[in-house]
């Protein structure tokens, strides 16, 4: 994706040979060039013909628990409060405080033309489970939030590297200059917040923009987004002589990303007066299709999601809370709880985006970082709980939407759901699938940084053709 230009000896940059050939007028004609050509949003051409435009990526931070779910396991309940046979699985404690075998405590039934079983605590994702690709053979480095988390959303075990809305802006661009190209909604801030939506090495302009979606008035989820004391024309004045100055400042850096970032920013803060206000207000909505959602920050925040990708949103990332609620180490019964927010929310917006002719060109990702154990927990104390650990050998991830084939499970997970064992997906193979489907290949989406070229998944990566359409 990045321009190449003819070599130059290492000892000269570019700019500064183009500002010391005729007395800067190399510069001044790279300033006019770059004024004509297209900004960092403007949309891009794909590597080939894409699936899908836009994606909404539901996050259940803290780890679901996929044989809970929508990965049933009889042989739990055969085994219930046994010893794993084979011995006892490591988790992310690894200090003696994994207990027996434990059952799901929730009942499966089959669904759907495709009859895939799924739990109890999701009932209405059961009837749109045509429309699901469910992979349950997903898998991870690390059994422990942090590290699960830059993964997913970053493809890399350590902060430092791009989110996947980052590479995704950077490749492709935005259907919509008055709103950001990538966003963020979440309740407050999740485990290690900012980082997971950061553009690192890539230019600032591409990092995600965070909404605090605990607020319900638009005015206050974007603050300060209309400005009371001048006219629209005012401010257009004062930001075009701001730009110039701007401008000229950074023709004496060389590739400051950040002043970029904020001249560009500057300019969609103020386009965003325009529509922002509008698209956050989902009041717009009939009352019956909000109630469908469901009263809840989760499902606020999935029809915010589907009115942005509606108006030209590349990529939406809605959290399902902060800091880390599907972590159920004590009671794994609290999943009925967040469950019942999380199950009406994601349903209702397969169904929206199918009324509204948007299903077909985007893609819908609900998952989380890993999964949780088959066993029951101990606390320190050694007493026993009713809970599951951290589990990243063995979870589930679901797919719909454009170019995904519906009603098919892919892969499988061994007999007590603890271990990827038939046909395995690494979070690399996923984000793979995900750069397909909007036409990237993700071998040649690359940036050059540090002397060597970057890629969303490092030098891994296969895409899952079986489950494409």
């Amino acid at each position: 994706m990045s321009v190449h230009f003819p070599s130059l000896p290492r000892s000269v940059s570019r700019r500064r040979l183009l500002a010391q050939l005729g007395s800067g007028f190399g510069l001044l004609g790279l300033a006019r060039l770059k004024a004509a050509t297209a900004g960092p949003f403007d949309p891009k051409p794909p590597h080939y013909e894409p699936r899908v435009k836009n994606v909404i990526f539901l996050m259940m931070n803290g780890g679901w628990s996929q044989v809970d779910t929508f990965d049933p396991k009889p042989s739990l309940t055969r085994y219930d409060g046994k010893p794993m046979p084979g011995g006892t699985p490591k988790t992310d404690a690894d200090d003696g405080r994994v207990g027996s075998l434990m059952k799901s405590p929730f009942r499966f039934h089959q669904h759907g033309q495709s009859g895939i079983e799924v739990s109890e605590l999701f009932p209405q994702v059961g009837e749109v489970i045509d429309d699901f690709c469910v992979i349950r053979s997903m898998h991870t480095n690390v059994p422990n939030h942090e590290p699960g988390l830059f993964m997913i959303n970053c493809g890399a075990l350590q902060p430092g590297r791009p989110s996947i809305g980052s590479w995704i802006t950077y490749g492709l661009g935005t259907e919509n200059r008055n709103l950001p190209g990538f966003v963020v909604l979440c309740p407050g801030v999740p485990t290690v917040g900012p980082p997971l939506w950061n553009s690192a090495f890539l230019p600032a302009v591409y990092q995600g923009t965070h909404i605090h979606t605990e607020e319900t008035d638009p005015k206050k989820l974007i603050r300060y987004i209309r400005n009371e004391r001048f006219t629209h024309d005012v401010q257009r004045r004062q930001l075009n002589l701001l730009e110039r100055l701007n401008r000229r400042h950074l023709a004496t850096r060389e590739g400051d990303s950040q002043l970029e970032a904020a001249i560009e920013t500057m300019e969609t803060a103020f386009r965003m007066q325009m529509q922002a206000p509008e698209v956050f207000d989902i009041a717009q909505e009939t009352e019956t299709l909000r109630d469908s959602y469901g009263n809840s920050d989760f499902g606020r925040a999935c029809l915010m999601a589907r009115r942005m990708v509606e108006h030209g949103v590349r990529i939406v990332q809605v959290y399902f809370g902060k800091v880390q609620p599907w972590d159920s180490h004590g009671d794994i019964m609290a999943h009925k709880r967040l469950s019942a927010e999380a199950d009406p929310a994601i349903a209702t917006l397969i169904r929206d985006l199918k009324a509204r002719g948007l299903f077909e060109e985007t893609l819908v990702i609900v998952g989380s970082e890993f999964g949780r154990t088959p066993a029951v927990q101990l606390q320190r104390n050694s007493q026993l709980t009713n809970g599951r650990d951290h589990n990243s050998l063995g979870f589930t991830v679901l797919l719909a939407g454009g170019g995904v084939r519906g009603g098919m499970t892919y892969g499988a997970t061994d007999e007590f759901g603890y271990t990827a064992v038939e046909k395995p997906v690494h979070v690399h193979d996923l984000h793979a699938t995900v750069l397909h489907l909007l036409g990237l290949d993700h071998t040649k989406l690359t940036y050059h940084y540090s002397g060597r070229d970057f890629r969303l998944t490092d030098v891994h990566g296969n895409v899952l053709s079986e489950i494409l359409v």
